[in-house]
């Protein structure tokens, strides 16, 4: 048999969602890359792995060994502490599949406990703990230096606030950044605020590139905005090349509002996956479209 999964975004910020309940995967760097590429794999910007927390050496102490953990990889193959968008995504596939049979429960990541719920219009809300703006910081993209702030949402983030221009930016290639102050890398967001507490923004994933949408960068550039305000907490409309998505900013912890959207299942070829330590070719898989609801089934 082949090995079972399935294909989605979050305001087209698109994930492999591979289940793995028995913990049996051996998900390594390679095979996320393959996966990953949109020329030999089926094209993603990061691998989520459904795996029990008790299976996963290095969770967190704040997540319980029974809940559902998101083992998260960017494209690169490297691990990555959380993704905004994938939770969403992840959460849907535990109700769909029936893992989880509440509208509210709790998901484990690599940044702590994550708790969800979800609606029954599609749209998905996560609790993604607190954020700290950590102070100022440079960028340097397309041949200039942008003034922009350090901000933790459980994994790092530069923040640019421009007066424009956002669409000339060439994000093609990595940002320059302080590799004192982020020494693994940072996820480096460009953003335009608007009126009315909305606000455009591109980003730079580290191990990705540039994608449509970045989860936790839609809550680190709330959190750059209002604290450019003067302003501590509020709630923030954040416009990604893949969709909009509302952010709020509390004490001690902040909300990502947005959909989750599945557009394919399938299995592996199980010749493909083992031999990618030898060849590393072969057909990926079959797959077959699968029509989004705009609900999710909570009875199920």
């Amino acid at each position: 048999m082949g090995i079972p999964f399935l294909k989605g975004h979050g305001t087209e910020n698109d994930f492999i969602v591979l289940p793995d309940p028995d913990a049996t995967l051996d998900l390594t760097p390679a095979r996320v890359r393959a996966l990953c590429d949109r020329a030999r794999g089926l094209g993603a910007d990061g691998v989520l792995r459904v795996v029990p927390a008790k299976a996963v050496e290095d969770a967190p102490s704040d997540v319980d060994d029974d809940v559902w953990f998101m083992d998260y990889r960017n494209a690169d193959g490297s691990v990555a502490e959380m993704c905004g968008n994938g939770v969403r995504l992840f959460a849907r596939y535990l109700v769909e599949s029936g893992l989880e049979r509440g509208s509210g429960f709790t998901v484990g990541s690599r940044a702590g406990a994550r708790p969800v719920r979800v609606h029954p219009d599609g749209q998905l809300i996560v609790h993604m703990g607190p954020v700290t703006v950590l102070g100022p910081s440079l960028a340097s993209v397309s041949g200039s230096e942008h003034p922009g702030v350090a901000v933790d949402v459980g994994n790092p983030h530069l923040v640019c606030l421009l007066d424009g221009g956002l669409d000339r930016l060439d994000l093609t290639v990595q940002p320059g950044f302080d590799h004192a102050l982020f020494p693994n890398g940072v996820n480096v967001e460009f953003a335009v605020p608007g009126a009315g507490g909305e606000v455009r923004m591109r980003v730079h994933e580290r191990g990705v590139g540039e994608t449509r949408s970045c989860g936790t960068g839609t809550v680190a550039v709330a959190a750059a905005v209002l604290h450019l305000r003067g302003e501590s907490t509020g709630a923030v409309t954040v416009h990604t090349l893949g969709g909009p998505v509302r952010v709020t900013v509390e004490d001690g912890d902040s909300t990502l509002t947005g959909p989750a959207v599945f557009v394919a299942r399938g299995e592996l070829d199980s010749a493909w996956w083992h031999g990618l330590g030898t060849a590393g070719h072969g057909q990926v898989g079959r797959a077959e479209q699968v029509h989004d609801r705009d609900a999710v089934d909570l009875e199920r």
